[in-house]
């Protein structure tokens, strides 16, 4: 789950992005937000909501949800392939991000969009799981601590909050965009080329590699990331067939993979079984939203509200969970499930709603900043350890600058 900082116009998207600054800072003019892309972020975040809440087999209702909701579950399995739909946007939105940054940039970017909703979350979920309603899920103090770093599951630590799996995915795909920025930076055709090899690569070592090398690949996702990087690149550039085959090959991957794997899913926690033909169809039925929403007119709108959407979904997917589930608990008794489905609903989005204004808005820029700081710094440190540079001076003439003779070192 991402922030949606893209161009609605094709001409803001360069067809061949500018190398990132060795300085780390932005150096592409300010991007309008894409509002119809923050209004499907919340389309999928309520989806997920809504599959957790009345497709997914919990107690929470005091009976099987496919009891408490017969005819609402067939097809509210379909929202939990807003994870599907996430990644997708993910790949469009951070390609956007990437260009025009140096990898400090982009990582301080990351985190100060990432963690400080994430950390509120954690907090909360310990305190639901150890005060409020203890012996629902045992979480200890080492647990709880390695859950803020955002990569317990690399370390054997299982998450606090079962969607936090989404976020060790996404957690990975910035590392490898941030290595493409460190191997020299985003043209066109290195960015075709790693839309294209990254899925195939995903997809041999699901079949022939080691468990390894599928996580660090992301095996599974890789190609509704890549499919999201290409559809930002046929902003600008939708008349190329190579651009197109990439796409399509990335679908074909997408369903494959990720829609198999989803499928399963959906059996293990409803007896729903989806057949291949269905979990195909709601692939490329997300990858279609998405391209509609970017390469047609629709990519102009601007309702403001759409951003208000886009702004609570991140804390919304974060916090609806187990929460959500212990509201349904205390309400559900005294009220018909529909009632307590639209209340607990309104509830988390306004505490979404808090997180995102007293939270992220505040502390989100804050963190960047000093993250970019720290980072610029350490930097620094290492060039100065490096030993003296030889200095550049400017050529009247327009040509290379000729080094400059080394002034000697003042004493006292």
């Amino acid at each position: 789950m991402t922030e949606t900082t893209a161009s609605p116009t094709p001409a803001s998207v360069p067809s061949t992005p500018a190398a990132p600054s060795t300085s780390g800072t932005r150096n592409d003019p300010a991007r309008p937000r894409l509002a119809a892309l923050d209004g499907l972020r919340f389309v999928a975040a309520f989806g997920v909501l809504l599959y957790h809440y009345a497709a997914l087999n919990h107690h929470a209702w005091g009976q099987r949800t496919d009891e408490v909701f017969p005819d609402t579950q067939r097809w509210a399995v379909f929202g939990s392939f807003g994870v599907q739909l996430f990644f997708i946007v993910s790949g469009f939105v951070i390609l956007m991000s990437a260009q025009g940054r140096g990898v400090r940039s982009f990582t301080a970017s990351r985190i100060g969009r990432l963690f400080p909703a994430y950390w509120v979350s954690v907090i909360l979920g310990v305190v639901l799981f150890a005060l409020v309603s203890p012996g629902r899920k045992q979480i200890d103090l080492p647990e709880a601590a390695m859950n803020l770093t955002m990569v317990q599951r690399a370390l054997g630590f299982s998450d606090v909050e079962s969607v936090y799996w989404t976020l060790w995915t996404e957690l990975r795909f910035y590392v490898l965009i941030a290595v493409l920025l460190a191997l020299g930076g985003m043209t066109r055709n290195r960015l075709v080329a790693f839309a294209t090899l990254w899925p195939v690569a995903g997809a041999l070592s699901v079949e022939h590699g080691p468990q390894i090398l599928s996580t660090v690949l992301i095996a599974a996702d890789a190609p509704l990331f890549a499919g999201g990087m290409v559809l930002c690149l046929l902003v600008r550039d939708r008349g190329s067939p190579v651009l197109w085959m990439v796409l399509a090959m990335n679908v074909a991957l997408a369903g494959a993979y990720s829609g198999r794997i989803q499928s399963l899913r959906i059996a293990n926690s409803t007896d729903i079984t989806l057949s291949p033909s269905t979990y195909w169809t709601a692939i490329v039925v997300c990858f279609a939203v998405v391209a509609l929403l970017a390469l047609t007119p629709l990519n102009r709108i601007s309702w403001k509200w759409l951003t208000v959407l886009g702004a609570v979904t991140y804390p919304l997917y974060l916090l609806h969970s187990s929460w959500g589930r212990w509201m349904i608990e205390i309400l559900h008794p005294h009220l018909t499930a529909t009632v307590t489905f639209i209340l607990v609903t309104v509830t988390m989005v306004a505490l979404a709603y808090l997180v995102n204004r007293y939270v992220e808005r505040p502390l989100g820029p804050r963190l960047r900043r000093a993250v970019e700081r720290d980072l610029d710094e350490a930097d620094r440190r290492d060039r100065s350890a490096g030993g003296p540079r030889t200095a550049v001076t400017p050529d009247p003439s327009g040509h290379a600058g000729r080094p400059a003779p080394e002034q000697p070192a003042q004493v006292g």
